[in-house]
Order: structure tokens, then C-alpha cells, then sequence
């Protein structure tokens, strides 16, 4: 679990309430169920509304994915990479063919399978390329589902405040409860602000991130398996990868290359 994702989201929500009772507020008057209600409905069907509903069944998914704590270990796949090159130099590319349905990745499996059945390097990069472009249209059109619900949000706290103040002016019989009833009517508008910068918007922006991550990591997939059906040496496939490799993982693992021995292809 990514445990940062979850303190963040706490630290966020706990800050403004925090601040509130700071001030001398009390957490009773941030309690307004039936504005909650409003924002987190209508904002709900809002949404709905603009999206089909085989992204909105994917939702359940995309908060696991979240909360999920994916890490890509560059260096150890260009080591293997590494390895596969010397194994195809060594043993053609039909030597790939018992791997594939190891492999966990399907867009690696995709492109051994390519290679294998002799594909020219041109077509193997236009049909993976053209995967990973679908992948990544994909999680962009479900990170919008939350960003959408980000600019609702906000709308329905207007609309929350304005209903609470069409009550509350429809009787003004107790003027001294006025006051009371006034701000109790503006908590929909903090709900709806809140839950848009607090939640919504900040996981859309995270399924972004985490869906550029995952588009660097399997864009180096597809640049190793066409240099090893181009048969290069594994310096030079080193040399190209590890344009992929930030210096914070290479200093977190060893230095890539001239760090360590070379293995010659």
C-alpha cells in the first residue's frame, strides 16, 4: 500500500479542520448532512453523466491502483534486457519463444512474440508503440473521471448554499437564529471547494503520474526488445537504456555502466 498517498490525503483534511477549531470553531458546526448530500450526489451524477459507464465500472480499479505502492525497477530490467541480448547473439531469436508466456508484462509478451514470429524492427516498433499510445489514452480518459468530479464539486457547493439561504430567507421569523442558519448554508460551498481540492482533483493528478511512470517504464520495454532483434552488443544497449534510469536510482543501486563490470555481448 502506498502509505505516503494515505498520509497526505489525512494531512490535507486534518489541517483544515485543525484550523478551524484553531480559530474557535467547533467540529458540530462543520456537520451539515443534508449539504453533504447534495455535493456528493450531485457531483456523483453529475459525473456519471459524462462518461460511459465501462470507464465508471473501472472506478473500484483505479482506487485500488492508488492506493496501490508500484514500483519499476529500471535497473533490474535493463539487466535483463542485458541478458536477453546475449542470449539471442548467442542463440537466434527462437530462443525467446519458451519465455513469452512466462512473462508478466503484455506488452512485453506482445513484442517477444513479434520478434519471434520474424517481424521486420519497423512494424515491431509501430505495433508496440501504437499499444502503449492505447494504454495511455486509457488511464488519461479514467484519471478525467476524477478531474471532472473536481470542477463539479464547487458547483454543487453553490448550489447547496444558494438552497440553504432560499430556506433560511423563506422564514424570518427568528431573526436571532438567522446568523446560525446563514453559516450553516456556506458549509456547503466549503464542502464542495474542499472535497474538490482536497480529494478529487489530487487523484486525478495522481493517476496521471502514476500513468506517465508506467508509460516511461514500458517505453524502455519496447526500446531493449528492438535492440535485441536488432542484435546490438549489450554496451551499446546499456548506453541506450539508461537514458530511462534517473540518478536517484542509479545512485540508490550502483552506477550503471562504467561502475560496474560490463558484460560484452
Amino acid at each position: 500500500m502506498d502509505i505516503f498517498f494515505i498520509i497526505f490525503v489525512i494531512t490535507g483534511f486534518a489541517s483544515v479542520i485543525s484550523g478551524f477549531l484553531l480559530e474557535g470553531g467547533h467540529l458540530s458546526g462543520l456537520y451539515a448532512p443534508s449539504a453533504l448530500l447534495i455535493i456528493v450526489g450531485g457531483t456523483i451524477g453529475a459525473t456519471g453523466i459524462c462518461f460511459p459507464k465501462e470507464d465508471l465500472s473501472q472506478i473500484p480499479k483505479m482506487i485500488g491502483v492508488l492506493l496501490k505502492d508500484q514500483k519499476y525497477d529500471y535497473l533490474a530490467l535493463m539487466e535483463r534486457m542485458k541478458g536477453m541480448c546475449v542470449q539471442v547473439r548467442q542463440s537466434g531469436l527462437l530462443s525467446l519463444e519458451n519465455q513469452i508466456d512466462q512473462e508478466p508484462d503484455s506488452l512485453m509478451r506482445k513484442g517477444m512474440r513479434l520478434i519471434v514470429d520474424g517481424t521486420s524492427p519497423t512494424y515491431t516498433r509501430e505495433a508496440l508503440e501504437l499499444s502503449l499510445q492505447v494504454i495511455d489514452e486509457r488511464h488519461k480518459a479514467r484519471a478525467k473521471i476524477f478531474e471532472a468530479a473536481g470542477g463539479f464539486s464547487p458547483t454543487m457547493g453553490i448550489i447547496g448554499t444558494v438552497l440553504g439561504l432560499v430556506h433560511v430567507l423563506s422564514d424570518l421569523e427568528e431573526p436571532d437564529t438567522l446568523g446560525p442558519k446563514i453559516a450553516m448554508a456556506f458549509i456547503a460551498t466549503l464542502y464542495g471547494i474542499g472535497l474538490a481540492n482536497l480529494l478529487w482533483l489530487p487523484l486525478g493528478n495522481k493517476l496521471k503520474e502514476k500513468n506517465r511512470v508506467e508509460i516511461l517504464y514500458k517505453s524502455m520495454i519496447i526500446e531493449g526488445l528492438l535492440l535485441i532483434q536488432e542484435g546490438v552488443n549489450t554496451n551499446y544497449m546499456e548506453e541506450k537504456l539508461s537514458s530511462f534510469i534517473s540518478d536517484t536510482q542509479i545512485s540508490g543501486k550502483g552506477s550503471v555502466g562504467r561502475g560496474r563490470g560490463r558484460k560484452r555481448g
